[in-house]
C-alpha cells in the first residue's frame, strides 16, 4: 500500500517509541510527535475589568499557557489549514540562520 507521507506524519524519524500526550479538547491520544501544541498568553482577569484597570496603571500579568491538539481539532481551529495534495508533496528547502 503506497505511502501518503513520506514521515508518516509525524517527527519522530528513526527515535523508536514516544510518549503518549491528550488532546486538550477532545481528549484523544496520540505520540507527542503528531500533536500539534501552540503556546497562548491567558489573562485570569476578564477583558472588560482588565481594561478598566490599565487605564488606571495596573500592570496585569499574563500567563503563557500551551495546548496540545491532535490533527483533527487544529484543522477545525484553523490552527493548520489543509493542503492540496500537490502542496503536500512539495520539498521545501530549510531557511539558513544567518
Amino acid at each position: 500500500m503506497p505511502k501518503k507521507r513520506k514521515n508518516r506524519g509525524r517527527k519522530k524519524g528513526d527515535k523508536g517509541r514516544e510518549p503518549l500526550v491528550h488532546c486538550d479538547n477532545c481528549g484523544r491520544v496520540m505520540p507527542r510527535s503528531k500533536a500539534v501544541r501552540i503556546t497562548v498568553p491567558y489573562s485570569p482577569v476578564p477583558p472588560d475589568l482588565a481594561r478598566e484597570l490599565e487605564k488606571q496603571g495596573v500592570i496585569i500579568s499574563r500567563y503563557l499557557v500551551t495546548k496540545t491538539y491532535c490533527i483533527n481539532c487544529a484543522v477545525f481551529f484553523g490552527i493548520i489549514k489543509v493542503r492540496a495534495r500537490e502542496e503536500r508533496k512539495k520539498k521545501i528547502p530549510l531557511q539558513q540562520v544567518v
